[in-house]
């Protein structure tokens, strides 16, 4: 038990300093003083986000584990129960963060290599603010993002994404009139949304193959000369539906006058299972969990949307904890399996030298 609360310090830590998108400096700063007390060479770089180098900083070759450390707004409680941390950012995603870090820290860096740990800010806004700088600053040879996948499985792949503000105004009419308000053309407008999705996903079974659309909300208001509807809806794109296509299609169902918006246009990324980074992984999940690894892809998106193509590394995503608790309000993480998830990643990193 002592080991466990050892190894748990960081990761309970880093998740009572509460940093949700644009409020992480004080998490930031802790990773950043941890990093440096534990070999690292650490900065907060100028995107903000915690960067820590360990290892040879001018070897050949870079391990990227590239985390976010901003997390879903919500303030929850952080208490630990019977092995179990509590507490938003505990799945998504700083118990990936942490155990990226204390891995490294644990890890004999083989020659010739370089990690880097880097806790990005702003991956849970559609500006993924940390990442965008970071693809600037470094071209690794392998990249591992830090996101749940359960410690026994790995990610390859995230849908792209587009979301949409559309708002339309009308002059007001008697509701005696045949004329439909504009709060009914918002409706009409996202009904044929729903409709343009259904007819293009027909005949595919799998979601990561399908357009998902999500309506965020939609809200009338009105002067009582004019009134007004505003529509905010998302989708989440597959890799043969590029974000650009979409709002194309979007604008063709747009009532005549109507505004649109679109911000977070992100491109899906789904990497390759047969490479070293893959075979490595596999062989490190077998050999600290006992279990028989499995692949995933995950509909939502993200920093692995950003720097898959730039970077054009073999790259996964993986981490502890269950993605179903992301952004709830029972988010929680055992630390027997945040436990695995480090060791994994240990015996990864002192094992680079045979992918």
């Amino acid at each position: 038990m002592a080991a466990q609360n050892l190894m748990s310090e960081l990761l309970t830590e880093l998740v009572r300093r509460y940093s949700p998108s644009t409020y992480e400096q004080e998490a930031v700063s802790y990773l950043v003083d941890w990093m440096n007390d534990h070999d690292f060479m650490a900065q907060m770089d100028a995107s903000g986000s915690a960067v820590g180098i360990i290892g040879d900083s001018n070897a050949e070759h870079t391990l990227m584990l590239l985390g976010h450390i901003d997390t879903f707004p919500g303030d929850l409680p952080v208490e630990m129960r019977d092995g179990v941390l509590y507490g938003r950012g505990s799945v998504d995603a700083k118990g990936s963060l942490c155990a990226f870090t204390e891995a490294a820290a644990l890890s004999q860096i083989p020659a010739g290599w370089r990690v880097v740990v880097a806790g990005a800010v702003e991956e849970e806004c559609a500006t993924s603010k940390g990442a965008r700088h970071l693809r600037k600053q470094f071209m690794p040879d392998l990249c591992i993002i830090g996101e749940p996948s359960g410690s026994g499985r790995i990610t390859l792949g995230y849908k792209g994404r587009l979301v949409l503000e559309y708002k339309l105004t009308r002059p007001v009419a008697h509701t005696a009139r045949p004329e439909p308000s504009a709060g009914a053309l918002g409706a009409a407008f996202w009904a044929r949304v729903e409709a343009w999705t259904q007819e293009r996903n027909q005949g595919l079974t799998a979601a990561f193959e399908q357009v998902l659309a999500h309506l965020r909300a939609i809200n009338t208001e009105t002067d009582y000369l004019t009134e007004t509807v505003r529509v905010a809806l998302s989708l989440r794109l597959p890799p043969t539906c590029p974000p650009e296509e979409a709002l194309s299609v979007l604008e063709s169902l747009a009532d005549e006058g109507a505004e649109l918006r679109a911000h977070g246009l992100e491109r899906a990324y789904q990497g390759s299972r047969n490479n070293a980074l893959v075979r490595g992984m596999l062989a490190a999940i077998r050999e600290n969990t006992g279990e028989r690894p499995g692949f995933v892809l995950k509909s939502g998106t993200s920093d692995m949307n950003v720097v898959g193509e730039v970077w054009n590394c073999p790259i996964i995503a993986y981490g502890p904890g269950d993605s179903n608790l992301d952004h709830t309000p029972d988010e929680h993480l055992p630390l027997d399996e945040y436990q695995r998830a480090v060791m994994v990643l240990r015996r990864f990193i002192e094992r680079l030298n045979e992918t």
